[in-house]
This record gives C-alpha cells, structure tokens and sequence, in this order.
C-alpha cells in the first residue's frame, strides 16, 4: 500500500524549533519529488517547500526562504523539513505527498496525501 505519514507535529513557542518527518512505505521515495504543503483554518492549502528527487534541487515559499529547510535522506526513505524561528503565523496542519515531476507548485499536481500533522506556535 502506497503511504506517506508525517510526524513530528506538536505545540512550539513563538521562535522554537520543530523537524517534520515524512516517511513513505509501499515505494521508494527518491523516484519522486516531495512537497509539503500547509492548511490553516479557512485558509487554502499553501506550497510550503519541495525537494527533488536526484540533486536535490529545493524550492521554498518566499516567506520562509531562511528559516525552513527541506532535505531527504533516501536510505531511510524520508524526507523533513527542518523549521525555526516559527511563527504563530506558522500554526497549520502540514502534509507531504509526491510528485513524479518537479517544479510544480499546485497542490492538485501531487498525490499520495499523508494524514497531515498538526503545528501550532503559541505562548
């Protein structure tokens, strides 16, 4: 069964750290590009970042440009984002699914959702 679960979610003060997983099963992930993606309330779902699957080649949403980090280690079949100096702004739940294309920033040209894991940046 093809399936990408995140983890590392959790409740962060204003200007924490946090290190998002994303793990697949039933596929090898370094055949695809990875993207993660974010949905707060009533909001649409956001390109956060993506990370290709040969050289490594990265895009970021121009707001997080220095403070998020996207890399994948292929051995273990992961990809993480590696987030700092969060923002309350941050708050949203975030997924990772794949893409056998790169470049591409729409949400509906990715598949395999993961379940999402909930951030939230609050004193």
């Amino acid at each position: 069964q093809v399936q990408l679960v995140e983890s590392g979610g959790g409740l962060v003060q204003p200007g924490g750290s946090l290190r998002l997983s994303c793990t697949a099963s039933g596929f090898t992930l370094d055949s695809y590009t990875v993207g993660w993606f974010r949905q707060a309330p009533g909001k649409e779902r956001e390109g956060v970042a993506s990370i290709s699957n040969d050289d490594g080649d990265s895009y970021y949403l121009d707001s997080l440009k220095g403070r998020f980090t996207i890399s994948r280690d292929n051995a273990k079949n992961t990809v993480s984002l590696q987030m700092n100096s969060l923002k309350p702004e941050d708050t949203a739940v975030y997924y990772c699914a794949r893409n056998r294309a790169y470049g591409q920033k729409s949400a509906s040209d990715y598949d395999s959702w993961g379940q999402g894991t909930q951030v939230t940046v609050s004193s």
